[in-house]
């Protein structure tokens, strides 16, 4: 019985793996959580697109509904929740998994990098006090942030889109504080933007290479701005790879060995 690839998706990497399965003619699904993400895809007979949020509750349903054979996990290394409910999944419904992730960079001994373990650490301790602070993290954690408007002077770069818009102005962050990119961002404009807002420091995500993640330690080094980085949240992968082609060989291996019944 032929079954369907699940690629989880969302990130640059799920758009370049969602291109060569297509060129390879296997069935994939793929599943982003906004209706931006999905113009990121090929449109090909074999390729679908899927939009929304996955609960535990909606899980079994889907995979049934579309014949999931196998898991190829390329979501955001910060989207633990749908990366251990996806694993959870494969567990339970013998499924094989594989998770796709995009290098770390190497810790960088510069004196002007702080990493820590999460937010909560950076929010509860004086990092930002008095600083002219870019936050480049996404929307999500912004509301964390929140207590600190009044103690330090914030900058957000978020995407393009109205649910990030809302967050962040709900997050009391005002017009002139916020700009809209989607990555890749050169090292030329994180330049400009930095010096038009006269930024002091900076607070990223561990989001390696294909995050930018070197790009902004670059500029940062030649600017002298401070740059605090959040590790990457730690999740028990039962397999993971960083190559393409590895990634590839798991769907043919297993795309064909069918799926969950009914």
């Amino acid at each position: 019985m032929f079954g369907q690839i699940w690629l989880i998706g969302g990130t640059q990497e799920s758009v370049q793996l969602a291109r060569v399965i297509a060129h390879s003619n296997l069935p994939c699904i793929v599943t982003v959580t906004t209706e931006s993400a999905r113009s990121l895809y090929c449109s090909t007979p074999s390729l679908q697109v899927w939009v929304g949020r996955l609960s535990e509750v909606q899980l079994k349903d889907f995979l049934q509904t579309h014949q999931i054979s196998c898991i190829l996990d390329s979501s955001h290394p910060f989207a633990v929740e749908v990366s251990r409910m996806a694993i959870a999944a494969a567990a339970k419904f013998q499924l094989p998994y594989l998770r796709y992730e995009r290098p770390s960079l190497d810790e960088n001994s510069s004196s002007n990098q702080i990493i820590l373990d999460n937010f909560g650490t950076l929010v509860a301790g004086d990092y930002l006090k008095g600083q002219r602070v870019l936050l480049v993290v996404g929307y999500r954690p912004l509301e964390q942030f929140r207590s600190w408007q009044s103690q330090a002077t914030l900058f957000a770069r978020i995407l393009p889109s109205v649910t990030a818009l809302e967050a962040a102005l709900a997050a009391g962050f005002t017009p002139d504080r916020l700009i809209a990119l989607r990555p890749p961002i050169s090292a030329d404009l994180e330049r400009a933007l930095w010096q038009q807002w006269q930024i002091s420091m900076v607070v990223s995500k561990a989001s390696g290479v294909a995050g930018g993640e070197d790009v902004k330690r670059q500029v940062a080094v030649e600017l002298g701005v401070k740059w605090v980085t959040i590790a990457r949240p730690p999740v028990s992968y039962p397999q993971q790879t960083g190559e393409v082609a590895i990634a590839l060989e798991f769907c043919r291996q297993h795309y064909t060995s069918g799926s969950i019944p009914n």
